[in-house]
């Protein structure tokens, strides 16, 4: 366990205002991707983008995983596509099934413990570049996904080094703090876009009959804790939602895991509590826990308000490098 070198830009110490900078001043990036599509094992399939691809057996692969609801036009991952082609490192998004242009076959779609669909793409992914070094980082419930992922590999991970961001590894506690206070706000964006994509489904699947509510009441879903109960459990065989976070959460995969990990929180982040932190003997010695008294949600916004520094991109490249 460390405390990070973080120190917000002057202004932005907030960490709702770390949260929603990118989103807001951040300037589209532009990138050079190739846009393709890969087809499960269960017939249904999945969005990814490369950027710089690699045209050698010695450039290395970043694999990124976003968060709930992101996309390749998240400022996240395109800040950090771009970062990493900077150093000459080859980095691919993998949408996670519905996230991209098209929505997805299935009834179901993604959930924060889904790491079959990873592990798929991972496999298709190595067997192209065999000889190529794979890294992975995952942002919010990507770092979630990532970090179970990591713990079900032990010690056959394909992964070299892994980074996960601002993860909800207690899933529950990231559930209810996000209906508390101000951090509805983002609750309600989420569940918004969330609720958007649930009514789609019903033009091409018996909705109703899977998941027991009509097509109108879904606008009355009022928490991302109901929506994953009423949706999300049911559709991917979970009793509840409250099995679901205990099921999924990835805290309890933190022993299991061999990669070289860093995992990156701040303290203020509005989406969980402290209580998500793990103790220091729950986390073995391959994994550095960095935390830091500011930063948000996948924020950490650093220099000042008018030239704003990405901290975590430079510190991410940093550590896959050394």
């Amino acid at each position: 366990m460390q405390t990070n070198t973080f120190t917000p830009a002057f202004g932005l110490s907030n960490c709702h205002l770390q949260t929603l900078y990118s989103t807001f001043f951040r300037k589209n990036i532009k990138l050079n991707l190739s846009n393709e599509i890969f087809t499960l094992s269960d017939d249904d399939f999945l969005e990814y983008s490369w950027c710089n691809k690699p045209t050698n057996s010695t450039t290395p692969i970043v694999l990124l995983l976003h968060g709930l609801e992101g996309s390749i036009n998240s400022p996240y991952i395109r800040g950090m596509m771009k970062t990493l082609e900077e150093n000459n490192i080859s980095s691919v998004l993998m949408h996670f099934r519905g996230c991209g242009t098209k929505d997805n076959k299935k009834a179901n779609s993604y959930h924060s413990g889904q790491t079959s669909d990873v592990k798929e793409f991972i496999e298709y992914i190595k067997n192209i570049y065999k000889e190529n070094d794979l890294y992975c980082i995952g942002y919010s419930m990507g770092g979630n996904i990532l970090l179970k992922l990591l713990g079900e590999y032990k010690d056959n991970s394909p992964i070299k080094k892994a980074v996960s961001i601002s993860a909800p590894i207690l899933l529950d506690n990231s559930s209810k703090t996000i209906h508390k206070g101000f951090s509805r706000i983002y609750e309600k964006h989420l569940l918004k876009n969330l609720i958007i994509h649930l009514g789609k489904k019903y033009l091409k699947h018996d909705m109703e009959k899977i998941i027991g509510i009509k097509k109108k009441d879904i606008k009355n879903i009022k928490s991302i804790w109901e929506f994953d109960d009423v949706y999300t459990a049911k559709v991917n065989g979970f009793k509840t939602a409250s099995n679901y976070y205990k099921l999924s959460s990835s805290k309890q995969y933190l022993k299991d895991i061999k990669t070289k990990t860093l995992i990156i929180h701040a303290l203020d982040d509005p989406f969980m509590t402290k209580e998500i932190l793990p103790l220091k003997k729950d986390i073995p010695s391959n994994i550095t826990l960095c935390l830091s008294k500011n930063g948000g949600h996948v924020g950490f916004i650093g220099g000042t308000i008018i030239n704003p520094i990405y901290w975590l991109e430079k510190e991410i490249v940093s550590f896959f490098k050394n």
